[in-house]
């Protein structure tokens, strides 16, 4: 896949993670970002050990941050993806927020300029995610930014937006 960019939109930046950061956050140690109440949230530190196991220096997600008026402001979720796009180009995201930043928009804002911008990137052409069975502000989440339900398996949603 392409290089990770930063991405910005009105109310956040979507901060490319690093391997230290990820394994400062591992070890309870500060990652070199300002982090909000209740982030690192619990999926935060799956996701980070998937990334120090088995990632290269490209590999991993993306710190939300909330911007504010002197720049950027703190970690509140993270988002990324399960690898790169498959043969069909198929490729699968993954997002969390901080409990007290749920409802707000933010997710949507998120996630919706994540996949802006995954849909630009050569070889990706449909970016599917799985939400548990009943976890309706997630599915409404994703059908808000063009995600489309495309059944049911093993206790999850199966949501899909082409590029």
């Amino acid at each position: 896949m392409t290089a990770r960019p930063r991405l910005e939109s009105t109310h956040l930046v979507l901060v490319p993670q690093t391997l230290a950061a990820a394994r400062a956050l591992l070890a309870g140690e500060d990652p070199g970002l300002p982090l909000a109440e209740g982030y690192p949230h619990a999926d935060t530190f799956d996701a980070l050990r998937m990334v120090v196991e088995h990632g290269g220096p490209d590999d991993g997600g993306w710190f939300v941050l909330l911007r504010d008026d002197s720049g950027d402001g703190r970690v509140v979720g993270d988002l990324g993806t399960f690898g790169p796009p498959d043969d069909e180009g198929v490729v699968e995201i993954g997002y969390g927020l901080a409990a007290p930043y749920r409802g707000r928009g933010i997710g949507t804002e998120a996630v919706g300029t994540f996949v802006d911008w995954l849909v630009t990137v050569p070889g990706v052409r449909r970016v599917v995610a799985r939400v548990e069975v009943g976890n309706e502000a997630s599915r409404r989440l994703l059908a808000r930014i063009g995600f489309g339900l495309t059944g049911e398996a093993d206790g999850h949603w199966n949501l899909e937006r082409p590029a």
